[in-house]
């Protein structure tokens, strides 16, 4: 037992030693990067695996005909990142090869479709999740997630924090003994307050008039408590904007209340809690295939649909058939955050006229349903309707 002990307090002061470092890396933090002074802006493109390139390749049609003018003038420059495929990433054991983070370093933001992250069982070797160690490499703290349903006055934006927590440590837990296994969580001032602020800033930009922080404070008591303290701290910065808690579990139960989960719009948590309840929101919009997905870092960002491969579809020559509209709607988000903000909002438009309100036609992810590239066809269309802005008023009443 001794010996076991002995072991687990090394491991331990390795990942202590290592959180450390990452705290004074913070510290040293550098600025934003302005985009307004970025000539080219160089977006890249990571089909990834699974459903990923099928999806991916739709979404980059609509990015490259609403961009076209900007990449004819050298504004924007289009880069596609060949490599993070599941096959690669087990030939060199690594959640991202060497020569492709080298390549996505070369970008400023990325548009990225879905990665395979193995789990036991699995014919793949357990290796690190590629979004995981995309958040970490590229310090990309902020997971901005919206999710809107006019019609049921649902209109949230969800700041998960990236890159502490379980899942930051969550290759690094230990087997003590055969009987004895324990993970670790790790929260930082720094990473909270970052993310916190971010949440903040947000509100108070859009005048909206509530953030909402969600953690288990009351039981994870040293972690979620710093994680609630800075907020109340970071609060206090902004009295025009009114702020409350909830615990996870009352929370998850709430955003199913009809009466409500109209009052909730601005909602920060750490990392785990946040990936469970943006799921939970997403289906409210039609699941998480519908949703998109901003990773925000000071240099870097990442969009990206939330959902996962779909192997199964691959596997069965469907991929075809899948969805895009989770990475379309990235793609607003993309747009939006590197300053293309009434395109942003002309796809944001289309992309409703198509999916929610029109509906000519939908994917069912099988042969019944549209193609993937035929939705694509048919948003581009709609881009094109010189009438878009008199559809969608006439929709919105």
């Amino acid at each position: 037992m001794n010996e076991a002990v002995e072991k687990a307090k090394e491991h331990f002061g390795r990942i202590v030693k290592r959180e450390l470092e990452r705290v004074e890396k913070m510290k040293k933090a550098e600025e934003w990067v302005d985009y307004k002074t970025l000539k080219p802006i160089v977006i890249g493109i990571v089909g990834g695996d699974g459903i990923g390139p099928y999806i991916t390749k739709e979404a980059q049609k609509i990015l490259e005909y609403l961009l076209e003018e900007e990449a004819r003038k050298g504004r924007v420059r289009f880069k596609t990142i060949e490599g993070l495929t599941i096959e690669n990433r087990v030939k060199v054991m690594k959640a991202i090869p060497d020569d492709v983070l080298e390549e996505i370093k070369k970008c400023h933001v990325l548009l990225k479709g879905p990665c395979t992250t193995p789990k036991k069982g699995d014919p793949w070797p357990n290796i690190e999740s590629a979004n995981v160690a995309m958040r970490r490499d590229l310090d990309l703290f902020a997971n901005v997630r919206p999710v809107r349903v006019p019609e049921e006055g649902i209109d949230w934006v969800f700041f998960r924090e990236n890159t502490e927590g379980e899942y930051i440590l969550g290759k690094h837990g230990i087997n003590v003994t055969d009987d004895l296994a324990i993970d670790f969580k790790s929260i930082t001032t720094q990473g909270s307050e970052r993310i916190i602020r971010l949440a903040f800033d947000y509100a108070s930009k859009n005048s909206i008039n509530r953030v909402t922080v969600v953690t288990k404070a009351n039981v994870v008591k040293t972690t979620d408590g710093k994680f609630l303290s800075t907020a109340g701290r970071i609060a206090k910065n902004y009295p025009n904007v009114k702020w409350d808690d909830w615990f996870i579990d009352i929370m998850a139960a709430k955003l199913v209340d009809p009466k409500r989960r109209t009052e909730f719009k601005v909602v920060v948590l750490p990392n785990l809690y946040g990936d469970i309840i943006t799921d939970e929101a997403a289906e409210f919009q039609g699941g998480v295939g519908t949703a998109g997905s901003a990773n925000i870092g000071k240099r870097y960002a990442m969009f990206e649909a939330i959902h996962g491969t779909a192997p199964r579809m691959v596997q069965e020559g469907r991929a075809q058939y899948a969805d895009p509209s989770s990475v379309i709607r990235a793609t607003v988000m993309l747009l939006k955050h590197i300053g293309f903000t009434e395109k942003a909002e002309k796809l944001g438009k289309a992309l409703d006229i198509c999916t929610v309100y029109e509906k000519k036609i939908g994917c069912t992810g099988r042969a019944d349903g549209a193609t993937g590239a035929e939705m694509a066809k048919y948003i581009i269309e709609t881009l094109k309707d010189p009438k878009l802005e008199e559809k969608w008023s006439s929709y919105k009443k």
